[in-house]
């Protein structure tokens, strides 16, 4: 084992921070989300378009505190600089919850587009929850041999997962090329709703989760201050616009209740509009498409921990890391805890145990998004960040559209984020109180070693 003063290995260069940013956002979400979607209709566009716009302004701020606090180490850093210990320490308590409940929800997903495969697992719960865990800790031992070896998958995993998609939209321009849209719904003057869209928003928002993951790893990062920003908007625009077409075509030409009760929504497109040997092929880089996302949310997994243990606010315990500079004990007790969610909740149906902990996820790192927006719009406000009209306005539309998420994940998802938020005060004063005394044996101990004659 490693202590803090060993010097980190800068192992995640450019196209490494892309494939992080683009492989965390296109996982789960975007393969399985269709199902969820369904009951909402026509208000899954609007909702898709306000979520891509959405993202776009947070990722800008989070470019833009990265660009301007490099040596800040991220997330944490922004909010602490603004706002001080506490709440920076309960953004990231918030965040590190998401993660490993979002976790649970991209294995599930896998599992999921693996059932294509073997049916059986749809109909038991048991066995899709054990397969769930196995992948888990299948990606937690890659991310134990190193960053390095973590990234290398993620981009290979980045480049297999957008092929599906390419092949949704080729197949949907054949759709509409010969006029075969008999399946679209009708837009009726009612079918858009205030709530409706709110709902999609929300649900939709779990697919973009994931714009902020090049600044955790900050420490981890070749030249962060121009790195994490160029790899931040890459990846949110690029993974944006593959979401428009892809979802699109997914919503508007696979009906409705057919997408609902589907537990490969986009290998039943290509299914039933090209042919079955196609839909396997989809459904098989579908699931590497969710694992890989799986493999980057265990990176971050033990990322924070790691950043909150060396900043003196989390146990030392998790401030070690292994001859790879692998945090070998946060990703241990994150993929612990995984399991457990997974295991408890094995009980309900694949699309129920998805929706439920995308939302749950959402909520969680939705504290992280309002903080950091609030933290550049204070840091500029007083004076320590310097910023154009243009990018306080960008800022501020990113924090409405975080604080208007919270509506739209509804009550009860909302009342679950804040509740896991609220679990940090205790956490929070515990750890104090455990520092404190360590601290003071440590200052005896140096007041007796001053006192002895030399």
């Amino acid at each position: 084992m490693s202590d803090r003063a060993r010097p980190e290995r800068k192992a995640l260069g450019l196209w490494m921070c892309i494939a992080l940013v683009m492989g965390n956002i296109i996982g789960s979400g975007v393969f399985l989300l269709p199902a969820a979607l369904a009951p909402y209709g026509w208000n899954a566009l609007p909702g898709w378009g306000v979520t891509i716009g959405g993202a776009v302004c947070l990722a800008m701020v989070i470019a833009r505190l990265a660009r301007a606090m490099p040596e800040a180490g991220g997330p944490h850093g922004f909010v602490l600089a603004a706002f001080g210990e506490l709440p920076a320490f309960l953004v990231m308590w918030s965040y590190w919850i998401s993660i490993w409940v979002a976790n649970a929800a991209i294995a599930v997903a896998a599992v999921s587009y693996l059932s294509r495969f073997a049916p059986g697992l749809a109909a038991d719960p048991s066995a899709a929850a054990g397969l769930a865990i196995g992948l888990l800790w299948v990606f937690t031992g890659i991310n134990i041999l190193g960053t390095r070896t973590a990234g290398a998958t993620q981009v290979a995993a980045t480049a297999l997962k957008i092929l599906p998609l390419i092949a949704v939209v080729f197949v949907a321009a054949i759709v509409v090329g010969r006029g075969e849209t008999g399946a679209v719904p009708p837009l009726a003057a009612g079918d858009i709703s205030a709530g409706g869209i709110a709902a999609t928003a929300a649900l939709t928002l779990w697919a973009m989760l994931g714009l902020e993951s090049a600044a955790v790893p900050s420490a981890k990062v070749e030249d962060p201050a121009r790195t994490i920003p160029r790899a931040t908007l890459i990846g949110t625009i690029g993974a944006g616009v593959i979401y428009l077409f892809a979802c699109t075509a997914v919503s508007l030409l696979l009906p409705a209740a057919e997408a609902a009760r589907s537990a490969a929504p986009f290998a039943d497109f290509v299914g039933r509009y090209a042919n079955e040997g196609w839909a396997d092929w989809v459904a098989l880089f579908a699931a590497i498409g969710a694992l890989g996302a799986l493999n980057g949310w265990v990176l971050l997994q033990g990322e924070v921990p790691l950043t909150l243990a060396r900043a003196g606010v989390f146990p030392r315990w998790f401030g070690v890391t292994n001859a790879a500079g692998t945090p070998l004990r946060g990703l241990i007790a994150g993929s612990a805890l995984t399991t457990t969610l997974i295991a408890a909740n094995y009980s309900r149906s694949m699309t129920e145990l998805f929706t439920f902990m995308a939302l749950i996820a959402t909520v969680a790192t939705l504290f992280l998004y309002v903080a950091c927006a609030a933290a550049a719009l204070h840091l500029t406000a007083s004076g320590r960040l310097m910023a154009s009209p243009g990018l306080v306005a960008l800022t501020i539309t990113g924090l409405v559209y975080a604080l208007w998420a919270f509506y739209g994940a509804g009550f009860e998802a909302s009342a679950w984020g804040f509740v896991l938020f609220a679990t940090g005060l205790p956490v929070w004063a515990a750890i104090q109180r455990i520092n404190r005394l360590i601290v003071r044996p440590n200052r005896a101990a140096e007041h007796a070693s001053a006192a002895l004659p030399e």
